[in-house]
């Protein structure tokens, strides 16, 4: 087989400066990352599948790993649908959140590691970045995914298994119906909290930003997301509660903040949890 380093070299700069454009991208090192990581190490050989939205899965002709450079999700259990995340809405997302040299991590799903190896170039040689895995076997190809990696740490475990520590970030790359405890006291002072709050994979949710400042916790809605669910942070009657509130679209945009305060549910409380609500009151 012809050597087709420098092609793929091309290949990734090209892929990471599509994603600048597409997402507004103001981060450069954002976009560097999106172009050192090998999509290729973390998906398995070639041909892949490719999941299209419209159209269902299909497959790449051959397995030339250009493929792979392009706005698209790719199947790692297509039983289950399960696949990599999309690159434009994790770039967009990470471009926010500001994560700097000797950052500290979190990711709740880690799948097979390739946005946890993007999150850990973020993070610096002295940054780290703690992944979380349900998947037992994704969680072993994640660890030998990620050597290249020595900050990253992928832990076999659900969402709902403490892991202590202080993260300037956390980032779920499941839908969860509640945000847990621990993570949002994980969260070190102006850290930032991304979360999909999702009702069910067939109406999906929208993207939950926190961010704390000192006691407080603001929060945003920052646009609809589908996931797959997160075991551990999951339950019936949340899932019930969260679609209802989706029908309340005012009041998801007006969304400031999340209470952890002894209160009653009043016409401020968009979505009132066990221990935490969402809540349209001004954080200050």
């Amino acid at each position: 087989m012809a050597d087709r380093t420098p092609a793929l070299a091309e290949a990734r700069r090209w892929f990471a400066e599509d994603l600048r454009m597409i997402c507004h991208l103001r981060d450069e090192r954002v976009v560097a990352a999106f172009a050192t990581v090998p999509r290729e190490r973390f998906v398995g050989p070639g041909p892949w599948r490719i999941r299209h939205f419209v159209d269902g899965y299909w497959t790449t002709p051959d397995d030339d790993p250009r493929h792979l450079y392009h706005n698209v999700l790719i199947a790692l259990d297509e039983a289950r649908g399960l696949n990599t995340g999309e690159p434009a809405l994790w770039a967009r997302h990470f471009d926010g959140l500001g994560i700097v040299d000797g950052s500290r991590v979190l990711q709740i799903g880690a799948g097979a590691g390739y946005f946890t190896a993007i999150l850990a170039e973020l993070a610096g040689p002295t940054g780290h970045v703690d992944g979380i895995e349900i998947d037992a076997a994704l969680a072993t190809a994640a660890r030998r995914n990620l050597g290249a990696w020595p900050t990253a740490q992928v832990h076999a475990a659900d969402a709902s298994r403490r892991i202590d520590g202080r993260w300037d970030a956390i980032v779920a790359f499941a839908g969860a119906t509640t945000p847990l405890a621990w993570w949002l006291d994980g969260l070190a002072d102006h850290g930032r909290l991304l979360l999909p709050m999702t009702a069910n994979r067939e109406r999906g949710g929208f993207m939950l930003r926190l961010q704390r400042d000192g006691n407080g916790l603001s929060a945003r809605s920052a646009g609809w997301v589908g996931f797959y669910p997160c075991a551990g942070a999951r339950n019936a009657a949340d899932e019930a509660a969260l679609g209802r509130a989706l029908d309340d679209r005012p009041g998801q945009a007006a969304l400031r903040s999340l209470r952890r305060d002894p209160h009653d549910a009043d016409e401020t409380c968009w979505l009132h949890g066990d221990g935490w609500c969402l809540s349209k009151h001004e954080l200050h």
